[in-house]
């Protein structure tokens, strides 16, 4: 199991939903979050994925769902995290 957490300063506020939706119907994702510190507005967004062939299907998922709902449409400006890694999970339940 691996997982990507990408870190958000500050985390978006518009409505990200549709991405945590659009990951969890794919095979092989375990979870998705969006996590913000109310004291800072900084945010991570954590997803857990059976493997690299999950996480990869999950990004085209994601890509697809903003092509359908017009998220890149021209001129369109979105903030994206300042970074964003890949851990190996070692324990879980």
């Amino acid at each position: 199991m691996i997982a990507r957490v990408a870190v958000w300063e500050p985390m978006p506020a518009d409505d990200r939903g549709w991405v945590l939706d659009a990951a969890a119907a794919v095979p092989g994702v375990h979870g998705a979050f969006h996590l913000v510190d109310p004291a800072t507005g900084n945010g991570l967004s954590v997803a857990f994925f059976e493997d690299e062939a999950a996480a990869q299907a999950a990004h085209k998922a994601i890509e697809k769902r903003a092509e359908e709902i017009g998220w890149n449409e021209a001129g369109a400006q979105h903030p994206a995290p300042v970074s964003q890694a890949i851990y190996q999970v070692v324990r879980h339940v």
